[in-house]
């Protein structure tokens, strides 16, 4: 990248006070996820929530006071949801606030590169077409695939057009994010009709089909990628001042930013693989991340993680209510938000 395209950060010299932010957060997390698991169709109190969570973690500690359906909703069903919302939300917003630093773009994330849609193709290529040759392994390792293989093409098309500048790197993301769509729809099209139609309601985003035995899955991946980024946080810090200035530090530039790209692409894929499409978690909470508590990737990444499960708890929160009993694509709501904060962003920018 040129270091003309040097983007800083919206806050730069500001300092945020990152252990109260953490310390709220993490309170803010958990009630949270405890209000995700009490609202919905079926209101169920936060006592009988927090009396099924102590019941399945100690049997017999408290007197169930609640019937097996109330048990199985909050346990089996609302839990598992809110968790995923919270690993979805934390894993794409880590790969936002990274691909920003080694791309020097403010608008740069997951969706707008394309790794995304690679991700979307090949878990549609699995659940469609190929079978689930590897059991439930097999769709987030065809994600993954998918999110590496466009990542590969968009890197492939800058160097061919000669795009070097962060801006036109976008520019090939979102021109590399409309082929892979239109292949994915090509899929969609060539498919058992029945089941294209789920996939079509799963590419819109959702976290219906949460499950206890799913969430090993992005636990697995987002806990050490995301403690890799985090120690790899002042080398972030000077990829955002410029390549040069980076490799005065002695940083592989080169190397450097394909890790980024592999890891994120790893753990975009299998966010995507459980979640569906879900766009501008990447773009925004970063963004909010650095104005409370400035551009220090340590302090970043971090409360990114924190934000960024906390945003998509409440947008699945706003999707079960709007239209209950139906549950509104997750995506549609942060098409909402992300597109008005989007619009923002770059008259901040501009």
């Amino acid at each position: 990248m040129s270091d003309s395209t040097t983007h800083r950060p919206l806050v730069m010299g500001r300092r945020g006070a990152a252990l109260p932010w953490g310390v709220c957060g993490t309170l803010v997390l958990v009630l949270s996820i405890c209000l995700a698991v009490s609202v919905g169709a079926v209101s169920i109190p936060l006592a009988t929530v927090w009396g099924v969570l102590v019941d399945a973690v100690a049997p017999g500690l408290v007197e169930p006071s609640w019937s097996k359906g109330r048990a199985a909703i909050v346990w089996d069903i609302r839990f598992p949801r809110a968790l995923l919302a919270a690993l979805v939300g934390a894993g794409l917003a880590i790969v936002g606030a990274a691909l920003q630093a080694v791309t020097r773009n403010p608008i740069a994330d997951p969706h707008l590169l394309g790794i995304s849609s690679g991700a979307a193709f090949g878990a549609i290529l699995a659940l469609l077409h190929t079978g689930l040759f590897l059991g439930l392994l097999t769709v987030p390792l065809m994600a993954f695939v998918g999110a590496l293989g466009a990542t590969v093409l968009v890197l492939a098309v800058v160097r061919f057009a000669a795009a070097t500048s962060a801006d036109r790197l976008i520019l090939v993301g979102v021109a590399v994010s409309f082929v892979i769509m239109a292949g994915a729809n090509l899929l969609i099209f060539l498919g058992d009709p029945r089941a294209s139609h789920t996939v079509v309601f799963w590419m819109l985003g959702g976290l219906g089909l949460a499950q206890w035995s799913h969430l090993i899955y992005p636990v697995a991946v987002l806990i050490p990628c995301g403690l890799w980024f985090w120690l790899r946080s002042s080398d972030l810090n000077a990829m955002t001042i410029g390549d040069e200035t980076a490799a005065t530090l002695g940083i592989a530039v080169r190397r450097f930013r394909l890790e980024i790209f592999v890891l994120g692409a790893l753990v975009t894929g299998t966010m995507v693989a459980f979640s569906g499409l879900i766009g501008f978690v990447g773009l925004m909470i970063p963004h909010i991340a650095r104005l409370m508590v400035g551009g220090d990737y340590r302090r970043v990444l971090p409360l990114s993680a924190l934000l960024g499960a906390l945003f998509l708890i409440w947008a699945d929160i706003a999707a079960r209510t709007i239209m209950a009993p139906e549950d509104m694509p997750i995506g549609v709501v942060t098409g909402f938000v992300g597109g008005g904060f989007f619009i923002w962003l770059l008259r901040r920018v501009g």
